[in-house]
């Protein structure tokens, strides 16, 4: 199994220019090897671009997407994990998903399909991140 973060799906269906090619060349290659899933929260975040709940469901089922529950020590280490950021000094908008998508990945031992590696490798060090190469 591997989870499919947010933003790789998000770059194939608005087609964003930059990461597309990336986004669907992993996707393809990662269909061959794993069985691709998100869970509730990946689901929740997809939700704000599709108007229907069939529609959100038709395109998880054509992008052949497993949609996995998140284990109880999962949310309880996203938690943990969140405390710790904003003990670090981190703010508080628009990333208590990401903590729940790596605790979900770290407990499970999913590798994790994401361009935003950031806060997954600092407070999820277990999980294996599978991400473009970073520029320099």
């Amino acid at each position: 199994m591997l989870l499919v973060d947010t933003n790789v799906l998000v770059d194939v269906l608005e087609n964003d220019p930059e990461w597309v090619d990336w986004s669907i060349a992993q996707l393809r290659a990662q269909a061959k090897i794993h069985r691709l899933a998100i869970n509730p929260v990946i689901y929740s975040e997809l939700s704000l671009t599709f108007s229907t709940v069939e529609a959100l469901d038709r395109t998880i089922d054509g992008l052949g997407l497993a949609l996995i529950e998140i284990p109880r020590p999962a949310l309880f280490l996203a938690g943990k994990a969140f405390v710790r950021y904003r003990r670090q000094g981190g703010s508080k908008s628009n990333v208590l998903s990401d903590f729940f998508i790596g605790a979900h990945a770290a407990v499970s031992g999913y590798p994790l399909l994401t361009r935003d590696t950031r806060r997954y490798s600092t407070y999820f060090s277990n999980v294996a991140l599978l991400a473009p190469e970073p520029s320099n």
